[in-house]
């Protein structure tokens, strides 16, 4: 059976690749408005649930939908995409030579009331970055569209002195959970 991904993502669209999976791609636009009092892992996985319910409305409410929302956490601040590059410079001066958390929500929506999901908590450790490196970084297009305003698979790997959890979670898609709610929802083998 093909199922929706709810995201535009190509990096969520290469590593759904990896589980052998069928599907086709919508980009399932939301509110991703922070609400009061909303802790990280709430909000992500809210998002993940809201985007695989919307991706299955988008398809005609008659295919199974998959959503995920990844965010950046810094000492309890969530460092969603930048919106300029001064904004992505200072989250990454904020990251330079520190221990941040990725929480990667991934969902399944078989319909709007049978919608199943897993969180994943990844722990980055950033070496020291120097100042110069960040700004020329900066001025390319690959931190603008990612939470915390870097790639783990992009140029930023070099400054990544750890990593305690997924890979593919820091990238966007936590393959283990997505693996796991597309098997308890029948859609995987």
């Amino acid at each position: 059976m093909k199922i929706i991904l709810a995201s535009a993502s190509p990096r969520r669209h290469e590593l759904m690749g990896q589980l052998a999976v069928p599907f086709t791609t919508l980009d399932a636009d939301i509110d991703e408005s922070l609400l009061p009092g909303e802790s990280p892992g709430v909000y992500a996985e809210r998002l993940a649930r809201g985007k695989a319910t919307e991706g299955w409305r988008m398809a005609g409410r008659a295919t199974p939908a998959l959503g995920a929302d990844t965010i950046v956490v810094l000492k309890d601040e969530i460092l969603l995409k930048p919106g300029s590059r001064e904004e992505a410079e200072r989250m990454l001066r904020k990251l330079s030579g520190c221990r941040h958390e990725v929480i990667s929500a991934v969902a399944v929506a078989l319909d709007d009331q049978h919608v199943s999901s897993l969180v994943n908590r990844t722990q980055v450790t950033f070496a020291p970055i120097p100042d110069d490196w960040i700004v020329e970084y900066c001025k390319g297009d690959e931190p603008m569209d990612k939470a915390g305003a870097y790639a783990v698979q992009g140029l930023t790997a070099r400054w990544i002195s750890h990593i305690d959890g997924s890979f593919s979670g820091v990238m966007g898609l936590p393959l283990f959970e997505t693996a796991t709610v597309l098997h308890q929802a029948g859609l995987l083998d």
